[in-house]
């Protein structure tokens, strides 16, 4: 089987125009499809032809083309179980004939349902003429009906065991043919595909009733070897049917006889028993087949409405052989009705083409085969007259035969054979055919004797008595009256009379089928039909052998020739005046081409072209040609081309004659000169080798001059260096010596008087420690003194402040002093240097002064030379070790080299091993996201299995409890998200019987996780609960020992005295919003001076400053007011005793008073001062952090820089620009930050200056410390610090949902705009952090949860919406970085700055969530593929093969093509290569301005570019009209377009182009030539992306633009094929359009911090707390 059938196939044809692609059952059926959703009208398809031309196959092509492309909406799985019913119909209906392995003998019009979205609903099937002859009889080399084959074949199954089949030699229904094997069919394999129908179909039967028919069948086998008594056979007959053995013994011997008086019993002859027996055979088998096809039509049927249908009749084809009977004419019969109906239509059509084109037009007429029709069915016709010879009580063939002759004999169409008198002939409008009358009465009266149907009818089995029960007769002949023969029995019985009142059984076969080809013409006239004429190419069943007499023999047979003389009779050739224009442009004056009506246009060149006018004529949107004119235009178009091509060829030629001549004048020129330059450089070389001795010589003698001159002054110079190194020796020992005497000097000196300065300064420290000890201790007393008020310490404060001033300029003052000393120091320097250069030109000069010594210089130039021997004698030993370390150096670097080597071998290996591993991670991860996408789809038929079941349980009678409800609220189906709140186990199994195991078994894994959870808690509760006992001991132990009591009284006082002061400070801060916003009214209309604003400040510090004081003194005063009372709570005894040891030593208790006094002091003073030290060190640890970020920030603006060095300029132009924009927003985020604090304090301070004023008066009255000694006891709240935003957000649980319907639900990306990128996710994120901070293990589950279906629910909504889902998917993949880089693992936290780890989740690891949203993320991922791909798919093939781009190469197209008409509505839907780009274009901006990945956005247009490169070269394999040169040449035009577009995009690196390497290879095959060997070798190592199937489809599509290119040869073809065999391409032609690379969401951190995202007002989420 040719690979033309695929799925692959079937999506190229979906959605085409008629006509656009090769001729196939698919663009048929698309056309139906097609036309019944734009009309709104039931379609027909009419399969007819021949017995094995393929009508039984091209009706099951139709029917699974609707099934893919209607394929039912919900999951119902209807268009499965209408292909199902073909394997059960081929079974029980079909056969093997002399003509056809797979034959059927039964007609059948199968009508799909669409309901109004056109999804396929349901089915029902009608069958017509079923042949139960073959029941009983088979002609040789035939075989009966499929199903018993396939039941012998399975009869070793132990489930058929008790049916006691064997062979099927061994039963005489099935071997009648003697061959009972079929070459290249396995019957128990195709046995095994009919259970499964069975079982897929069963569903709907009752119980295990769609199996107890097989026990029909075998005993349908038994029925011919019943004649001898106790035979095994009849046992089993009896046992499987559930009869009597006995009464069945009986009657199919013996028959009954019934007259007026009495009853007869009378034994039937050998010959009347076989016809007896052969009867209930066929009978029974017709009413099993009937009962088949009722329970599929009840498995097919539907309750809900059917908005249209299409109807597929595959009925038998135009029958003639050796010997022609009952059944062959019923099926010429019935091929008469369907070619009348033929025959109106399709000429109907022709008409009512011209009407509607308003062309005038004279109705003709055509062959009708009405006198041959009413011949058959007409008042005594043929059926007339066999009815009633049917009715005659003796009637005989040979009478009925005889009346045909006297009847008929006048009639055109009926013939008496002159050899015979019991047949006759009929002229049909295929042929004549010649009937045999014998077995007429006998197939047309059909009976069968009622004692053995009464016998059926009381079986113990219920389908064996409904079968045959007189209801289902009378019910199947009013209402499928599609049965046939098959339900319409006429039973012989005794009693005729008591029988006549049912007029049902006396109906014959004729008769039934007569009026249900009657039905079947109406449906058909009812319905827009379309035809589909199977040509048989062959009778010896031999594939690819065609045999064109017979080919031309069944055209004839169906009327396909006739319909081509009556069509040429008229207009047959026509043209749009579009195509016509474009086409035959070039015989177009250049004149006439200025006017903008094509009509026109056209008009006036056919009137100049064709002088007759009878030869065409003007429609309203087409051009209608006789025959013949189609032709003379192409030849004048040709004649055109052909004089345009002398006259480009003589251009062209004389072009390439002043080329070569020019070619040759050059040459000459070029040696001419060539020879004159040798001459002059040879003559050159002559001079110049002259002047070059003479200079040689010169400078030889020269040279020997000078090497005398250098030796002889070599010698002096050497000499006098010798002596001058001598004599400046001699001087330096002298100066050395000088300079080492005053150094010893210089420190004696030093050492003594330093020694002298300690003896001093020593006895004046000891004076002053005397002198300042006294002084310390007299400012001591006084600071105790002092120290009780708080005035000092504001004294002190203020002391401090002005210390830290001094110690400033004083440090200003030492940093000056510095400086000074330092240039100090360079200028002393430089006068040193000076004088050192001076001492040097002196002791030259000295040098130069002294003489003499001749006898030491000769002793130091012995030395001299002593020294340079030992030199050379080191030298040698030095260049020995050095050729040693030579030698070790270069073995090493071999070594080295082996090591490279084998290092280069594993590396090597490594990569191979890698990429093998990375070649089966792409496939792991594709088949992961292709069960992701499978879960999706899951997911969805979950949602609406959860739907219906709502809708059940909410019918009266049925309530859904509240466990239920909550079981189905969530839309995720993982473990680990599931949002079922399972309390215990109770719950859990409550929920088992309500939802279902499958359900429950998901929520167990919660269950199990919350018993988990459950026991973590209890071990924190112990945990707890240890540590409280120890916090016990340690309270007791306080108890015990109360000498901090003085300290907890000034805490506790301290605590009260801070929560009020917050709790007014809160009534302030409302209190200074409200005077703010009155002042800004007021503002508005008069402007205050800068000095008030200075003045109020001023006194606000002032009354801060009082205020402080003021504090402190009331804090001292309360401290010993609760430590007097704490001491009289102790007892009286403690008190005497400690007064009375007081007293003995003189001290009085208000002494004791004023020194406890006196410690809180010095408490709150130490209080205070480690505050202040705490507070200072905070301030330090906070600069050294800023400086270790500033240190962090310029390291990764270094590596950002480095990095952005190695990319190229329009990379680092976009990069940086990047980093500038996310600066520029990091800098305004902390701007309007710093502005609204300062707003802030700016109302705070205004609203405090009014406030404190009135509370220093306050402190002012005696009466306010009465009151605040009153407020001691009061308990009040204490207000936290306000302190920086950490990044988290709070928010309580009620407001969840708010908080996902505003920022998912309702969320619109237009909403966003200015703002930062992925602001929702790092919300939810800050609110998840948040969770994670308070370790609220539910709220993190449930606000995970909430947002994973929240944006499910939006996708679902919004699912044809490319922005949305772009939008989400961004979103998706930042909250799945966001967890990530701050789920506190290492591998993610590597760019993470100082900062950002503060952020890091604490208590949770989401490890579980974050494969759910790298799940989540592949489905919205891969439903935005499919939203790209629906809204570029319409473009691609118009804009990549169709639209002209390249200009004036729409007229070059391929000769002798001419366009079909389309089915489209009117109206141009081409699109142009410019709407793809603005569409991709637009897609980019998309993505790009939501911040989506590059990565994700380059494996983006990788899938898109895919699909462009599958649609295009599926189309171009598919159609012959582009397959041409011209096409070529526009499609690589097209290509460089994209692949500029793609560079222009800096998308180049995404594999876009790769993905395209097919259509690129294909626009280069129809460019290159095709005829030598040489073209051939080419040709295959080109194209390396084809597979050898599309090579050589496009080389036999290929059409030549004109005359004068040649086709592509067959040898040519065939050289192809050979050097081809080699590869091992797959079979499929077509590429997968669908198919889709995996996708990867590589890490990529953020740069930005969550302290640093500001929320907008817009957003609505005022309920949002900042942490």
């Amino acid at each position: 089987q040719l690979p033309i059938y695929g799925q692959d196939v079937i999506y190229a044809y979906s959605g085409q125009n008629m006509g656009d692609m090769d001729p196939h059952i698919f663009a048929v059926a698309e056309e139906a499809y097609k036309q019944m959703a734009r009309d709104e009208k039931n379609q027909s398809i009419i399969v007819s032809g021949e017995s094995g031309a393929g009508k039984t196959v091209s009706a099951k092509y139709a029917m699974r083309y609707f099934a893919t492309v209607g394929g039912s909406a919900s999951d119902t799985n209807i268009e499965e179980k209408v292909l199902a019913s073909s394997p059960i119909m081929e079974a029980i209906g079909n056969a093997k004939t002399t003509r056809n392995d797979n034959s059927s003998r039964f007609g059948k019009y199968i009508q799909i349902g669409f309901d109004k979205r056109y999804h396929i609903i349901g089915a029902n099937m009608r069958t017509y003429l079923l042949e139960k002859s073959r029941v009983v009889f088979q002609a040789e080399d035939e075989r009966n009906y499929h199903i018993f084959y396939q039941l012998c074949a399975a009869a070793s199954l132990p489930e058929f065991k008790e049916l006691m089949l064997t062979c099927a030699e061994d039963f005489f229904y099935t071997s009648q043919g003697g061959d009972i094997r079929i070459e290249g069919i396995d019957d128990a394999e195709d046995f095994e595909k009919t259970r499964q129908a069975f079982t897929l179909l069963g569903k709907q039967l009752p119980g295990r009733v769609r199996w107890w028919a097989c026990p029909l069948l075998p005993a349908s086998d038994h029925l011919p070897c019943l004649f001898q008594p106790q035979d095994e056979h009849l046992n089993s007959f009896c046992r499987l049917l559930g009869v009597e053995h006995s009464q069945m013994e009986h009657w199919l011997c013996h028959r009954k006889l019934v007259t007026t008086s009495e009853t007869y019993v009378k034994t039937m002859s050998l010959q009347q028993v076989v016809n007896a027996r052969n009867a209930l055979a066929k009978h029974i088998y017709a009413q099993l087949f009937s009962w088949i096809v009722e329970h599929i039509n009840k498995a097919l049927y539907t309750p809900l409405k059917q908005h249209s249908f299409i109807g597929v009749l595959d009925i038998y084809g135009f029958e003639t052989f050796e010997v022609n009977s009952f059944e062959q004419f019923c099926i010429n019969y019935a091929n008469e009705k369907l070619q009348q109906q033929f025959n109106s239509h399709v000429f109907k059509l022709e008409q009512e083409e011209y009407m509607k084109e308003e062309i005038p037009w004279t109705l003709i007429d055509f062959y009708d085969n009405q006198p041959c029709i009413d011949l058959i069915e007409a008042k005594l016709g043929i059926l007339d007259l066999l009815d009633e010879e049917c009715k005659v009580p003796k009637g005989t063939d040979q009478n009925w035969a005889q009346k045909l002759y006297d009847r008929h004999s006048g009639s055109q169409h009926f013939q008496k054979p002159r050899m015979s008198n019991t047949a006759f002939i009929v002229i049909h409008f295929a042929d004549k055919v010649e009937y045999l009358s014998d077995g007429f009465l006998e197939k047309n009266r059909d009976t069968v004797y009622e004692e053995q149907i009464n016998i059926l009818k009381a079986s113990k089995f219920p389908l064996v008595a409904d079968l045959f029960h007189d209801d289902k007769d009378s019910v199947s002949a009013t209402t499928t009256s599609g049965k046939g023969s098959s339900s319409k029995i006429n039973i012989r019985s005794a009693r005729p009379p008591l029988k006549a009142s049912n007029k049902e059984h006396k109906r014959t076969v004729g008769h039934q089928f007569r009026t249900s080809l009657h039905l079947l013409m109406e449906t058909l006239n009812a319905t827009t039909p379309h035809y589909v004429r199977c040509i048989k190419p062959n009778d010896e069943k031999l594939p690819f052998h065609f045999d064109p007499k017979r080919a031309v023999q069944q055209l004839r047979a169906c009327g396909v020739l006739e319909t081509i003389r009556i069509s040429a009779a008229g207009y047959p050739s026509r043209w749009t005046y579009h195509d016509f224009f474009n086409r035959y442009r070039v015989l177009v004056k250049k004149r006439e081409l200025t006017s903008t009506d094509k009509k026109a246009i056209c008009r006036s060149v056919l009137e100049s072209l064709i002088k007759d006018p009878d030869k065409f004529q003007f429609g309203r949107t087409k051009i209608f040609f006789r025959a013949g004119q189609v032709a003379y235009l192409e030849k004048l178009r040709a004649d055109r081309f052909r004089a345009a091509t002398i006259m480009i060829q003589k251009t062209v030629r004389g072009w390439l004659q002043r080329v070569k001549y020019r070619r040759l004048k050059i040459a000459a020129l070029t040696l001419q000169r060539y020879c004159r330059g040798h001459l002059a450089r040879r003559l050159a070389e002559h001079l110049r080798r002259t002047r070059a001795a003479i200079v040689l010589q010169k400078q030889c003698r020269m040279w020997r001059a000078r090497q005398a001159y250098q030796r002889v002054r070599g010698a002096a110079v050497v000499i006098q260096a010798f002596a001058r190194g001598m004599f400046v020796r001699r001087i330096y020992q002298q100066i050395l010596l000088e300079h080492k005497a005053t150094i010893l000097q210089k420190h004696l000196r030093g050492w003594m008087a330093r020694r002298r300065f300690q003896r001093l300064r020593g006895a004046a420290i000891i004076i002053q420690c005397a002198f300042r000890m006294l002084k310390a201790k007299q400012e001591l007393k006084a600071l105790k003194i002092e120290a009780r008020s708080a005035e000092h310490l504001k004294r002190l404060n203020v002391g401090m402040e002005n210390k830290v001033v001094q110690l400033q300029r004083k440090i200003d003052d030492q940093n000056k002093e510095f400086k000074s000393l330092s240039e100090q120091l360079a200028v002393a320097t430089s006068t040193h240097a000076t004088e050192v250069e001076k001492l040097k030109k002196e002791l030259a000069q000295y040098h130069q002064s002294q003489g003499g010594g001749g006898l030491r210089l000769q002793e130091e130039v012995e030395n001299l030379r002593a020294e340079l021997q030992r030199a050379h004698c080191e030298r040698k030993v030095l260049e020995d070790t050095h050729t040693r370390e030579k030698d070790e150096l270069r073995k090493v670097r071999e070594e080295n080299a082996l090591l490279k080597d084998e290092k280069e071998q594993l590396n090597n290996q490594i990569l191979c091993q890698a990429k093998g591993e990375y070649q089966s991670l792409e496939e792991e991860r594709s088949r992961y996201q292709n069960l992701v996408k499978e879960y999706s789809r899951l997911e969805q038929r979950y949602d609406n299995l959860r739907d219906e079941m709502t809708i059940i349980k909410q019918t009266p009678g049925h309530r859904r409890n509240p466990s239920n409800q909550s079981s189905l609220e969530s839309d995720s189906n993982y473990p680990s998200i599931s949002t079922s709140e399972v309390g215990d186990t109770e719950d859990a199994l409550q929920q088992v019987e309500d939802v279902g195991l499958e359900k429950a078994a998901m929520d167990m894994m919660v269950f199990l996780k919350l018993q988990k959870r459950v026991r973590e808690l209890e071990q924190e509760r112990k945990k707890l609960q240890v540590q409280l006992e120890k916090r016990e001991q340690q309270d007791s132990r306080r108890v015990q020992v109360r000498a901090g009591d003085a300290d907890l009284a000034y805490n506790s006082l301290k605590r009260q005295e801070l929560e009020s002061e917050n709790k007014k400070l809160k009534n302030d801060l409302n209190e200074l919003r409200k005077a703010v916003a009155d002042q800004a009214t007021q503002d508005n209309s008069s402007h205050c001076s800068p000095d008030g604003y200075s003045l109020l400040l001023n006194q606000l510090k002032l009354a801060n400053e009082e205020l402080e004081v003021r504090k402190e003194e009331v804090l001292i005063l309360r401290t010993q007011i609760v430590s007097a009372d704490q001491r009289r709570l102790t007892g009286r005894s403690t008190v005497t005793t400690r007064n009375g040891a007081l007293g003995c030593e003189g001290v009085t208790p208000d002494a004791i008073e004023a020194y406890h006094g006196v410690c809180q002091t010095n408490r709150l003073l130490e209080a205070q001062l480690q505050a202040q030290g705490r507070e200072h060190e905070a301030e330090v640890e906070a600069l050294r952090a800023q400086v270790e970020a500033l240190k962090e920030d310029l390291d990764r603006q270094q590596q950002t820089f480095c990095q952005t060095l190695l990319l190229s300029p329009e990379a680092q132009l976009e990069f940086g620009v990047r980093q500038e924009l996310t600066r520029l927003t990091n800098d305004n985020l902390d701007l309007k930050e710093l502005v609204e604090k300062l707003e802030k304090n700016e109302r705070k301070l205004k609203k405090q200056l009014k406030i404190y004023m009135k509370k220093v008066q306050d402190l002012e009255g005696g009466a306010y410390v009465e009151r605040r000694r009153h407020e001691l006891n009061r308990q009040v709240t204490v207000q936290r610090k306000e302190k920086d935003f950490q990044g988290m957000l709070d928010y309580h649980r009620e407001d969840e949902a708010l908080l996902i319907r505003n920022l998912v639900t309702d969320l619109k990306p237009q909403m966003l705009t200015g703002s930062v990128p992925c602001l929702p996710a790092y919300i939810l994120y800050m609110c998840i952090r948040h969770a994670d901070y308070i370790n609220d293990d539910l709220k993190v589950h449930s606000l995970l949860t909430s947002t994973i279906n929240g944006i499910k629910r939006v996708l679902k909504k919004h699912n044809e919406d490319f922005e949305m889902t772009s939008f989400w998917l961004s979103n998706t993949c930042r909250l799945l970085h966001c967890l990530k880089q701050y789920s506190g693992d290492e591998g993610f936290m590597t760019q993470n700055t100082a900062k950002q780890n503060e952020h890091c989740l604490k208590n949770f690891d989401l490890t579980e969530y974050r494969q759910v949203l790298s799940d989540l993320s592949i489905q919205i991922y891969q439903q935005l593929i499919k939203i790209a791909e629906g809204v570029l798919q319409p473009m691609i093939v118009s804009a990549m093969l169709e639209n002209e781009s390249i200009q004036g190469l729409s007229g070059v197209k391929p000769t002798g093509y001419r366009k079909r008409s389309s089915s489209m509505v009117d109206g141009d839907n081409s699109y142009c290569l410019e709407a793809i780009i603005r569409q991709m274009n637009s897609f980019h901006t998309v993505m790009c301005d939501q911040g989506l990945d590059p990565e994700i956005i380059l494996q983006v247009f990788k899938q898109l570019f895919y699909m462009i490169n599958a649609v295009t070269l599926n189309n171009l394999l598919l159609r012959k009209d582009v397959c041409s040169w011209s096409t070529g040449m526009q499609l690589r035009y097209n290509i460089s377009q994209l692949e500029e577009w793609l560079r222009g995009r800096n998308l180049q690196q995404s594999g876009a182009v790769q993905t395209l390497e097919p259509l690129i290879q294909a626009a280069q095959l129809l460019q290159l030539k095709k005829k030598t060997p040489e073209d051939a070798e080419a040709i295959c190592s080109l194209c390396t992306s084809l597979s050898t199937q599309q090579i050589v489809k496009i080389l036999n599509l290929y059409t030549p633009v004109n005359e004068f290119e040649e086709r592509v040869t067959v040898a040519f073809i065939r050289t192809i094929q050979a050097q081809l065999q080699e590869r091992n391409d797959p079979q499929q032609l077509l590429l997968d359009s669908k198919h889709m690379f995996p996708v990867l969401f590589p890490f990529n951190p953020s740069l930005l911090t969550m302290d640093s995202i500001h929320i907008p007002a817009y957003l609505n989420l005022e309920f949002l707390n900042e942490v």
